[in-house]
């Protein structure tokens, strides 16, 4: 037995986790597993689905930004957009969360020149994002994530 005090565990990464069971499993222990994504930092967004009305919760990579966050539209360079972005077109309110954080945003799709300075940002974070948008002739849209509430707050 080590008379060592324990380290603080670290967040679990696991390249394994994707779609629900990613959300699934972030939501329940407030972030403490699969807000990592192989060595990268996941964020839950909930948008509203433009045709059903319902929402629809994705795990998907973040830049932190500001007091937001930087999301990439990439759909792994498809030529068409990812269903969440068509989403937040329609309806640029969403939920965000943030490990156990739960925050109400507005989202929005960042111009030139600010499009380029976040998006070199999010290559630093996922390098793959240049080789997506040589996969594709369409410019993958790069949304800002600003929160307009913190929802775990006592109001």
């Amino acid at each position: 037995m080590s008379d060592q005090p324990h380290a603080p565990a670290l967040p679990t990464t696991d390249i394994s986790l994707r779609g629900e069971e990613h959300v699934r499993l972030y939501r329940e222990t407030n972030g403490e597993q699969g807000s990592i994504w192989n060595g990268v930092p996941i964020l839950l967004l909930t948008t509203k689905g433009r045709r059903s009305g319902q929402p629809r919760t994705i795990a998907i990579i973040f830049t932190p930004h500001g007091d937001g966050w930087v999301i990439i539209a990439s759909r792994g360079g498809s030529p068409t957009h990812p269903a969440w972005y068509l989403n937040l077109l329609d309806e640029p309110r969403a939920q965000v969360q943030v490990k156990g954080d739960v925050y109400e945003a507005v989202a929005r799709t960042a111009d030139s020149p600010e499009r380029e300075q976040l998006w070199a940002e999010a290559v630093k974070t996922w390098p793959s994002y240049d080789i997506y948008q040589s996969r594709t002739s369409r410019q993958i849209p790069v949304v800002v994530l600003e929160p307009l509430r913190n929802l775990n707050a006592v109001e």
